[in-house]
């Protein structure tokens, strides 16, 4: 029974690849701040599918995360055969109105505890000669994000640094594989602060967007981009002159700027 390690699992696509991935028999790991959010994650795909689920508290903004997740996994004396970089949110609005710690954490989340498990993890895998790496992307990391900045630019690197490594690994046992949904109905928005920040696209729910990763990554795709409309956006939006592709995106995403109306706010 091959065991994978999931971060953000205390809810939205984290819980989601935590049940699915028991479903395939998977033992997991879950990685997210909340400890209680995380044991009632793994008291639910232990009783559902009898697997083995442990949980390990971390705030992935914190500079050492990945080390002390390491440290965890070495004193259970688990190895991980799946590593599923899923922890991540967002910020938007005017980029001198946010919160520079806020946008540092983005950074730390989505970008460095993503490399840094990587490293922690990618060794062991080679040793053994197999293994896979699935990192979340987003839509938003096919073009530049005017008002999303940091939250583009992050999403830009796991795309990048995603495909990249599936090249450097082909041949040598160990799958990479990028998912790059559009809108889910997750607590992302919630966090972000606006619906508004679904720029583009139709929401979707976690499931179907986490059975197509996982599918992807069976058949060791390079990337994915579930629902045909995501993927025809994705895919026809023109890369270059890449200063009017920032111009063009400016058009779309500035309407997080608009205040919501009532009716957004329930919703939200």
């Amino acid at each position: 029974m091959t065991l994978a390690l999931v971060t953000g699992a205390s809810s939205g696509l984290g819980a989601e690849f935590a049940d699915q991935l028991a479903a395939r028999g998977h033992d997991v790991v879950l990685v997210a701040r909340s400890e209680g959010r995380l044991e009632e994650v793994a008291d639910r795909v232990r009783v559902r599918h009898g697997v083995r689920a442990y949980v390990l508290p971390q705030d992935l903004a914190e500079p050492d995360a990945a080390r002390r997740v390491a440290e965890g996994l070495a004193a259970r004396g688990l190895s991980v055969d799946l590593l599923v970089n899923n922890a991540g949110f967002g910020t938007c609005g005017r980029f001198e109105e946010i919160d520079p710690s806020r946008d540092h954490d983005e950074m730390m989340v989505n970008v460095v505890a993503l490399v840094d498990l990587t490293h922690a993890l990618i060794p062991g895998m080679l040793e053994r000669g197999s293994g896979a790496v699935l990192n979340v992307g987003s839509t938003a990391g096919y073009q530049p994000g005017p008002y999303f900045a940091v939250y583009s630019a992050t999403k830009v690197f796991v795309l990048n640094f995603s495909l990249a490594l599936r090249q450097e690994y082909r041949g040598r046992g160990i799958k990479v594989t990028a998912l790059c949904p559009g809108p889910v109905e997750t607590g992302f928005f919630d966090a972000i602060g606006t619906r508004k920040a679904a720029v583009a696209g139709s929401f979707t729910t976690s499931e179907p967007v986490v059975r197509a990763a996982l599918r992807a990554l069976d058949r060791d795709r390079a990337y994915v981009t579930p629902g045909l409309g995501n993927a025809l956006g994705a895919h026809l939006t023109p890369r270059r002159p890449r200063t009017l592709v920032a111009a063009m995106a400016k058009r779309v995403t500035r309407k997080v700027l608009e205040p919501e109306t009532g009716r957004e706010r329930v919703a939200a």
